[in-house]
């Protein structure tokens, strides 16, 4: 049934302003009925003080911008390639995207909740009006078609921050997806560099060990040959041989590693195993990019601390959103349009309605869901300022801890440099002393077997340090910065 609204036509304006005037006043007097329960005081944030950390002097930043690519310091375009396919193909990367688009939808409902609304409609009923009714013969006891055609106007007034809050909080959360999806390019990048160098360490460890098992097997045939001389025994043959099968093994091993290091390449670049058959990364001396310890622009930087900063300011709109619920909402319609009995008459003039008048709604009788409401939104602001600690301590225990690591393998390569040096210089010495004529070849390969030996430690230290550096500029948030 469409509802008849009475001609306002001839009221005179005065009259018609003066009731809604005491209205409104009537209605804002009226919010004290809605009593705000006081809430706990929320939780503090860590204060970078507290970690060891400079004090701030200047405000958080407050605007985010996308990191560029940090893996294009290695100047490795296969990298560049498998990285680029990563991040644009990867299932939890398109589901970050999707919570960005579902919040910047939010965004734009926050915003239209704030503007005019209009809208119009068309109605038609066939009905039967009965004798016993306020409409009085000939309409009473006939079928006839009741019709209305008109445009609305709607506009709620925000006077207690209701709007405002809900785009604040809209804002906050799409903020935090923009840093939860550069948190994932993160940590994803890092991944496939770090499985990237592994995959180059362990082709260099094979290179290496097949060297190892070429000069055993050549040390091999000497001993044999002087056996068969009688200059050694058979101890002498057995100890040659028993290095060989281990070496074998180990490169068995790094078979099988190169093989899972392709898979998982692979798996995260979403393509198949066997386009990567032929991918033979080179090991970089190290990392072209200064390891800086953790700072207070740590904080700044690291996506998941950010993410979470921006939910504590999610949050405390929230607690916001529902103070301003205990408030009056007010708004304004008005509408103008036609309403007759029987389509014949519906755009003749006597057919003309329209109308203007506020809508008033007070919260009286509902506070205690209000206030259930409330002190949910404010624990709610404890929980994610909760959550910001965490993920700050846990910052600056990943930072650190990566650092150290980085730090200490530093330290072992200038050990293990010390190593080869000798062991270099002890082959130099069999190569002389071969030379002259005052040993033999077998000193010689048991010499430069002990060089590979050591060159092969110090493969598995630039990888570890290679992997760290990529750990630790992971830990420090790459270059996504706010």
């Amino acid at each position: 049934m469409t509802k008849l609204y009475p001609n306002t036509s001839n009221i005179p304006q005065g009259r018609t302003l003066l009731p809604l005037a005491a209205a409104l006043s009537a209605a804002l007097a009226l919010a004290a009925c809605a009593p705000i329960p006081q809430l706990k005081p929320a939780a503090q944030a860590i204060d970078a003080s507290q970690l060891g950390l400079p004090a701030q002097t200047s405000p958080a930043p407050s605007e985010l911008t996308r990191a560029s690519a940090w893996w294009v310091a290695l100047r490795d375009p296969q990298l560049d390639t498998i990285i680029q396919r990563t991040l644009a193909q990867s299932p939890s990367l398109a589901a970050a995207r999707a919570r960005i688009d579902r919040a910047e939808a939010q965004i734009e409902s926050a915003k239209a909740a704030d503007r005019v609304t209009v809208g119009a409609g068309f109605d038609a009923t066939y009905q039967r009006f009965p004798e016993h009714s306020l409409y009085p013969p000939p309409y009473g006891g006939s079928l006839r078609t009741m019709s209305t055609v008109q445009g609305e106007v709607h506009y709620d007034w925000d006077f207690f921050g209701r709007h405002a809050a809900e785009l604040n909080m809209a804002l906050g959360q799409a903020k935090a997806g923009e840093a939860d999806q550069a948190a994932a390019a993160l940590m994803l990048s890092a991944q496939v560099a770090r499985s990237y160098l592994a995959l180059g360490r362990v082709l260099a460890q094979k290179t290496l060990l097949t060297q190892q098992i070429n000069e055993r097997e050549e040390a091999l045939s000497l001993v044999r040959q002087r056996v068969v001389a009688g200059l050694d025994n058979a101890q002498d043959k057995r100890t040659a041989e028993s290095p060989l099968p281990e070496l074998r093994r180990q490169a068995l091993v790094l078979d099988e590693q190169a093989g899972a290091l392709r898979q998982m390449l692979a798996s995260l670049s979403v393509q198949d195993a066997s386009a990567l058959r032929e991918l033979a990364p080179k090991l970089p001396q190290t990392l072209p990019m200064a390891a800086q310890g953790p700072g207070l622009d740590l904080l700044g930087r690291r996506p998941d601390v950010i993410a979470a900063r921006w939910r504590v300011e999610a949050a405390g709109h929230q607690v916001a959103l529902a103070r301003s619920q205990f408030y009056p909402n007010v708004s304004l319609s008005a509408f103008a349009g036609y309403s007759a009995i029987g389509l014949d008459k519906l755009l003749q003039a006597g057919s003309l309605q329209y109308g203007l008048g506020p809508s008033i709604r007070l919260p009286l009788f509902d506070t205690g869901r209000l206030s259930a409401q409330l002190q949910g939104s404010a624990a709610e602001v404890d929980a994610a300022v909760a959550a910001y600690n965490g993920a700050v301590l846990d910052a600056v225990r990943d930072a650190s801890d990566q650092l150290r690591t980085v730090q200490s393998l530093q330290e072992q390569q200038r050990e293990q440099a010390n190593l080869l040096q000798n062991a270099q210089a002890s082959t130099e010495l069999q190569t002389q002393r071969f030379n002259a004529g005052l040993g033999n070849k077998l000193a010689v390969l048991n010499a430069h077997g002990a060089v590979l030996q050591q060159q092969r430690m110090a493969l598995d230290l630039q990888g570890q340090l290679l992997e760290s550096q990529v750990s630790l500029v992971r830990a420090l948030g790459g270059d996504w910065h706010e």
